[in-house]
């Protein structure tokens, strides 16, 4: 028996750069699956550690919520380790490109794409805003939603660089976030978890605030 699909977390460390700064960082890496096969989300800062999480899995895919380099930047390593193909939104490939400049991901995704893994689906979401090709993933038989840096506990994410829009990041998280069950847990990029029910009602004081 393959056992019950879970959830892991697994927080890797380093930095993150752009438009000419750079941050310490902690990511969350989510790994998606049961005791023979998982899914990737966002592989951060650390192949090796990753690699260690799968343990003996097969790794099915890496995918990127956005192209950040703190979300990408051991993507190809874990990609070579495993024979994983990583999956990027098109639009984010500006972004990629200055992480990776002498190789493109192995596939694309599309918002309404269902990637599966251990028997389970996990729905595209083409989430823009915080980045152009931002996309989230919704897996319903999970009651779970893996939003990247689109949303967080307490607001959305960081619209104050390159290649980033508040209106667009808002219209995201009303339109296709906050309408998914109350009751969904978010995993976010960084930090803890929220559900979409805590997050609701705080959608008119992020506008005022203009994050």
């Amino acid at each position: 028996m393959a056992g019950a699909v879970r959830i892991e977390r697994l927080v890797t460390s380093g930095t993150f750069s752009l438009d000419g700064g750079t941050w310490d960082v902690d990511n969350n890496v989510w790994i998606v699956g049961d005791d023979d096969e998982a899914l990737v989300v966002d592989a951060a800062h650390d192949a090796d550690a990753i690699v260690r999480a799968l343990g003996d899995r097969r790794l099915s895919a890496i995918v990127c919520t956005h192209a950040h380099d703190d979300h990408v930047n051991a993507a190809p390593e874990l990609a070579d380790a495993t024979g994983a193909h990583v999956l990027l939104h098109p639009d984010d490939q500006v972004l990629w490109d200055l992480a990776h400049p002498d190789r493109r991901p192995d596939g694309t995704l599309a918002d309404g794409d269902e990637l599966k893994v251990a028997g389970i689906g996990l729905r595209v979401l083409h989430t823009p805003g915080h980045a152009p090709g931002a996309v989230s993933l919704y897996a319903p038989d999970l009651g779970a939603l893996f939003s990247g840096d689109t949303l967080f506990a307490g607001g959305p994410g960081a619209t104050g660089r390159s290649y980033s829009d508040f209106g667009v990041i808002i219209t995201s998280i009303r339109d296709r976030l906050l309408a998914l069950p109350a009751e969904t847990v978010v995993h976010t990029g960084h930090g803890e978890t929220t559900t979409i029910g805590a997050e609701a009602p705080h959608l008119a004081e992020w506008v005022a605030r203009g994050w």
